[in-house]
């Protein structure tokens, strides 16, 4: 099962080959990206939206350096073995890509998805690589969050707990 998981783990270029595939069959490819640190159900519920709008979701997720820089030298708290075999078991992930900069624009320009999608504390036309996909006719959408479940929320109960 977890050689079934493993395949989803991919390269930049092997990424993008199997993107142009799917496009040239006509297939829709949505792209999203983050930490997806400590996994809870708003973050299942995105993906699982952002999945609803294509026909494949590739996932671009912060390597551990990027989400230090990003989060603090307490971030992040799942190594990124973890953090990519979780997303990777979703059966509504296609694709899992580590990106080392602080913003997904250098993978989005090489990967062109159809679709890219953030959560709703974002506006569409700030999206990091909007312009690339907005430029190739594609679409830039935002997601609603699920009240009350966040990454920031689960690690203050934990700390709270102690």
């Amino acid at each position: 099962m977890l050689s079934t998981i493993s395949k989803k783990l991919t390269t930049w270029d092997h990424a993008s080959l199997q993107i142009q595939r799917w496009q040239a069959s006509g297939e829709q490819v949505v792209f999203t990206n983050g930490c997806f640190d400590l996994i809870h159900y708003g973050h299942i519920a995105y993906l699982a939206a952002a999945r609803a709008l294509g026909d494949h979701l590739v996932v671009g997720l912060n390597s551990a350096d990027s989400v230090r820089r990003l989060k603090g030298q307490h971030r992040p708290i799942n190594d990124e073995l973890t953090r990519q075999y979780t997303l990777a078991s979703f059966e509504f992930v296609d694709l899992v890509v580590i990106f080392e900069e602080d913003t997904p624009h250098e993978l989005i320009q090489r990967l062109l998805p159809d679709i890219l999608v953030k959560g709703g504390d974002y506006n569409p036309e700030n999206i990091v690589g909007a312009d690339l996909v907005l430029g190739k006719g594609g679409k830039v959408l935002t997601l609603p969050f699920v009240d009350g479940y966040s990454t920031t929320n689960v690690e203050e109960k934990i700390k709270n707990q102690r």
